[in-house]
């Protein structure tokens, strides 16, 4: 085990195994080669990387890196694609037959989805190249929701200096009802947990404490009232604006009585417009880094990254993945 502070990656990392492996979807992406060999380097975890050996060495070569160290998953060489295909069948229960499977294991997502769920990876992440839904598709068939959870929601980490924010659901879920924002609270605060935060848990809406009404504020209010009555060891209030959540001030003003005192560090957005908004306003304006969408409430690690994606963001996300993998 070994306890490493990454101030260029943002985060703790809380006692990191180094042999916790994570497979890369897109390893013939340069980006992704120039992350893997930067983890190698500084002996974070285990990077494994997909694709046809020679068309890896080939990029490799082109970049200048030295992949010697790099282990490659080759879908040719891959002993064994039988039990992959029985176990895939297995997953799908009747919903697919022999010939899709065969399909199927011809696709780098769908593959290594499998890789990962058969064990022999911690976690996966993958997007670099392949769209969210591509992505996003086998795991939700395949991989399903954690015991317990219903479906998968999504979190941002919002980083600046030694500032940790968690803001859901800024990527999934369009128009959550109550049971579902219950859900995202719950999944975002083991989020926090996971990336070394106590969660103060705010649920967000345009009012306080009752300053203005609606279907939306009902929506929020209904929400945390159901939470209240949950025997939690983190603190969640609402509904709070999110200067009331943010800044003690505002809070002592507008909510005193709120157990928050504008000290929320975990966000949830009632919807999708606003968590989207919100998570991109941040940072580009706030000057925040936003690391996601981390995928939650999934039974194993892993995530899709942006194919707009740096090398030092692939290199942060793998360590997220990595942190999920720990709790």
């Amino acid at each position: 085990m070994i306890k490493a502070e990454d101030k260029k990656a943002g985060v703790i990392m809380q006692k990191l195994d180094a042999k916790t492996r994570i497979l890369f979807t897109e390893g013939t992406d340069s980006r992704v080669l120039h992350a893997a060999q930067k983890l190698i380097d500084k002996n974070v975890l285990h990077p494994i990387v997909y694709g046809k050996r020679d068309r890896i060495k080939e990029v490799a070569s082109k970049e200048h890196l030295d992949i010697r160290k790099l282990e490659i998953l080759d879908p040719d060489t891959f002993a064994d694609k039988e039990q992959m295909l029985l176990r895939m069948l297995e997953l799908r229960k009747g919903k697919a037959d022999r010939k899709m499977a065969e399909e199927w294991i011809q696709k780098d997502t769908y593959f290594c989805t499998m890789y990962v769920e058969m064990g022999y990876a911690d976690g996966l992440l993958g997007g670099s190249t392949n769209s969210t839904a591509d992505t996003l598709r086998p795991i939700m068939q395949l991989v399903k929701t954690k015991p317990g959870c219903s479906f998968m929601s999504s979190c941002f980490l919002m980083l600046k200096k030694e500032q940790r924010l968690i803001f859901a659901d800024c990527s999934m879920n369009r128009n959550p009802n109550v049971d579902q924002l219950v859900e995202i609270t719950l999944q975002s605060a083991e989020s926090a947990k996971a990336f070394g935060l106590t969660p103060k848990v705010a649920l967000l809406s345009y009012s306080s404490k009752g300053s203005g009404s609606g279907i939306d504020v009902d929506l929020v209010r209904e929400t945390a009232i159901r939470l209240s009555h949950m025997p939690l060891d983190y603190i969640v209030d609402g509904e709070l604006q999110v200067d009331c959540a943010l800044n003690p001030q505002v809070a002592e003003l507008k909510a005193p009585n709120s157990p928050i005192k504008g000290e929320a560090n975990v966000l949830i957005f009632p919807d999708l417009n606003s968590g989207n908004i919100g998570y991109k306003l941040v940072a580009n304006l706030g000057g925040y880094e936003a690391l996601g969408p981390i995928l939650q409430g999934v039974r194993l690690p892993m995530n899709d990254l942006s194919r707009s994606a740096s090398i030092d963001e692939i290199y942060k996300m793998a360590i997220i993945t990595a942190m999920q993998k720990e709790r």
